[in-house]
């Protein structure tokens, strides 16, 4: 199928050819029929990724701060590749569509294979013949609507979403500061509200729009008109509301809001505009200033917008899928026009040279749509505390295919997400002895950008077909972690090697299933990415550290740090908890440098849960300590060790120093990692390498599938010893 996206980093458009989405439960799959160009929100995007990487950085100085956090804590290449492979990505356009349900996944019965839906989002919503819309981002058409007409559901949503934060009552007077597609939606919602409306816009042309469809008077800002025509409605009172609907780095929307706002009066910033608040004029009148975000309650929200949790009616009244069906509604009643609104229909395969149009100033327009291709005629048919180690039994199946060592390892890589990108693939692309078969992702345009990037042979959203390819030898599965056990147990049934990220496993029937697959086909190729017990440094320091004798002390302090709002890592319902999520990474570290695994946990938490003490006790007497904090300061180290035993102490800080203290003859003796490293390798090249190595000579996998089992299992018992207070045993670890 076909979508338009763009390269933030050059800032190049294209109609791209990219593998239709499959259809996931608790959402529906859309074939477009028209959708719409924002030619405010999108036209500043595509201005944006024109800029030079200076003009990007001044532009956003909240990803500016993140890039700069990410550099504290991974260093300058890893940020340097994450962020450089972000901006050289293809990214989507649009937000705003109508079109006709294709497939409808399991769990959605208000729509059937054939309807007509509007649908928002700019992760759902895309200029893209096909979208997978989960079920509250979309609505249904009422009969008689136009499509083409319903395509503006989105725009509409944000517009009425700023007139609630207004409160407009019968009546009243408000001023509506930029005439562009929201502001002249704003102006005829509050005409049809019973409010009379004053428009403000530097082009005439707009101003005579409004005034056309309902508004009592418009003009230019700097005009005298717009003043007197405020005092003549008002009686010289002043607005009651004022409606920010303008874009740009002025700062004269606020301060003719101020100038022409009644006595505490409201102001509603729905644009992206300077907001220099002049605080005299503000404090004077006591003007309560509001701001409108998107589309309503429920936007930003991934419970509400992915999961499909509606928040009850009798709390939230105005919901963003609310908000959708009731402006669809008053189109459909003629309460509200937009045909005036459409400036021009271009034909999707045109989208190219239509934004070109626009951002040249050629096509000047309020309201552009895409009108896609005729629809197909036959739609695709509905679809609808004491915690034991689980023994590891194998089946009698070969455990390495037989296989030349000559032969280049196919991968397939399931996931292409940031770490996928920056941490993995980088490491395998271009490494002799890999051939990297497919990607597949649930979105079509992040396995398009990897294929792009990486030289993947195919890039698809078909899982089933790539698992039934026998030319592939290995999958890799680098998606969220609520996933990854029904993925690596699918691929152990498949034949296949697997490299899965950590977490292997969220719970114990997950771990479960995982290993009763492995008992079924007989197949135990299973690495899981515990990679910092590869890690150069540390295996340098652990060498040079030497055997024990006796039982040894160790301490792990993660500084983990507060997570950012939205992070997915918070949805603890679906992906687990946070350590649950990592904490395997340093239980697998303390083991290996251990040289067992843990026989019982420990756990205890800090009011909320937000730091963690996790003892783990080995069977020669020996203990680790694991503080995993999200409460230090952001500046200090994020991970360091200490392990102390017969005399003898391995420090690491971070992956960027280690040292050796030990007591010998002739005196105490030391070793000092020589010098910094370029960068915190934390072993996931070599990691990789081994794996690869594995699945290309038959040989044993880099850690045994019992030693992987033990880690999962304690990672999971944490949560066991929060809940009882108590130590865990591990009953049947070795």
């Amino acid at each position: 199928m076909k979508q338009v996206v763009q390269n933030y980093k050059s800032g190049e458009l294209a109609l791209l050819d990219v593998p239709e989405p499959g259809c996931k439960p608790d959402g529906v799959l859309v074939r477009t029929a028209y959708s719409l160009i924002s030619t405010g929100t999108e036209l500043m995007k595509v201005s944006e990724a024109g800029m030079s990487m200076v003009g990007k950085a001044r532009s956003r100085p909240d990803q500016v701060a993140k890039v700069m956090q990410s550099v504290a804590t991974n260093g300058v290449p890893a940020t340097y590749r994450k962020v450089m492979g972000q901006l050289d990505s293809y990214t989507p356009l649009g937000y705003s569509l109508c079109g006709v349900v294709e497939q409808v996944g399991a769990g959605i019965d208000d729509v059937k294979v054939g309807d007509l839906v509007a649908c928002a989002g700019n992760e759902h919503a895309l200029h893209a013949e096909l979208n997978w819309v989960p079920k509250n981002l979309y609505t249904p058409v009422p009969d008689g609507l136009a499509p083409r007409h319903a395509a503006f559901g989105t725009v509409g949503s944000i517009a009425m979403q700023g007139v609630r934060q207004g409160e407009p009552q019968l009546g009243e007077v408000a001023l509506v500061i930029g005439l562009g597609l929201i502001g002249q939606l704003v102006a005829q919602l509050l005409t049809a509200s019973g409010v009379r409306v004053v428009g403000v816009d530097p082009d005439p042309a707009r101003c005579e729009l409004a005034e056309r469809l309902g508004a009592a008077a418009c003009g230019d800002p700097a005009s005298a008109a717009v003043e007197a025509a405020v005092a003549e409605l008002t009686g010289g009172h002043g607005v009651d509301q004022v409606y920010l609907a303008a874009g740009g780095d002025s700062n004269q929307p606020v301060e003719l809001a101020a100038r022409l706002c009644r006595d505490r009066g409201r102001v509603v910033d729905i644009g992206k505009c300077r907001l220099d608040l002049p605080w005299n004029a503000y404090y004077e009148k006591e003007l309560d200033v509001r701001f409108s975000r998107s589309y309503g309650p429920g936007r930003y929200d991934p419970a509400y917008e992915l999961e499909g949790r509606d928040y009850p009616i009798g709390y939230v009244r105005w919901t963003e899928r609310r908000n959708l069906a009731c402006f669809l509604d008053l189109l459909a009643r003629g309460r509200v026009d937009v045909e005036p609104l459409v400036s021009h229909v271009a034909d999707f395969d045109d989208a190219v040279e239509t934004y070109g149009r626009l951002k040249d100033g050629d096509l000047k327009a309020v309201a552009v749509l895409f009108r896609y291709p005729e629809q197909k005629e036959e739609a695709a048919e509905a679809q609808v505390t004491a915690v034991t180690v689980p023994t590891v039994r194998r089946g009698g199946g070969a455990a390495g295919p037989t296989r030349s060592v000559k032969t280049p390892v196919r991968l397939a890589f399931v996931g292409a997400g940031n770490y996928a990108t920056s941490m993995l693939l980088p490491h395998l692309a271009g490494r002799e002895g890999v051939e990297l078969s497919a990607v597949v992702t649930t979105t079509a345009l992040s396995a398009a950008n990897a294929q792009r990037k990486f030289g993947f042979a195919e890039a698809t959203t078909d899982l089933d077909a790539v698992l039934g390819d026998g030319s592939v030898d290995a999958v890799v599965v680098a998606t969220r972690h609520s996933s990854h056990a029904e993925l690596t147990r699918k691929a152990l049934l498949a034949g296949k090697a697997v490299f899965v990220e950590k977490p292997l496993a969220l719970g114990e029937d997950e771990l479960a299933g995982v290993l009763a697959a492995v008992e079924e086909s007989g197949n135990d190729r299973l690495q899981v990415g515990f990679n910092r017990r590869f890690a150069p440094l540390l295996r340098e320091a652990r060498k040079r550290f030497g055997a024990r004798t006796g039982p040894a002390s160790l301490r792990y302090l993660i500084n983990a740090g507060r997570l950012q709002h939205g992070s997915w890592y918070l949805r603890q319902g679906t992906e687990g908890s946070r350590f649950v999520g990592e904490g395997g990474h340093f239980i697998d570290t303390a083991s290996w440098l251990l040289g067992a695994d843990p026989v019982s946990v420990y756990a205890v938490a800090t009011s909320g849960n937000e730091d963690l003490q996790v003892v783990l006790r080995y069977p020669d007497g020996s203990t680790a300590t694991i503080s995993y904090v999200t409460t230090g300061a952001p500046g200090f180290p994020k991970e360091t060790l200490d392990l102390v035993a017969d005399g003898r102490v391995l420090r690491l800080d971070d992956f960027v120093r280690a040292s050796v203290y030990a007591d010998g003859r002739g005196g105490p003796k030391r070793w000092v990692s020589s010098r910094l490293p370029k960068a915190r390798d934390k072993g996931q090249s070599a990691e990789l390498a081994a794996f690869v190595r594995a699945v290309r000579t038959g040989g044993p996998m880099p850690v045994s599938l019992e030693s992987l089992v033990a880690t999962t299992t304690a990672t999971l018992a944490v949560r066991a010893g929060l809940a009882g207070g108590a130590p865990v045993t591990l009953a049947g670890a070795r």
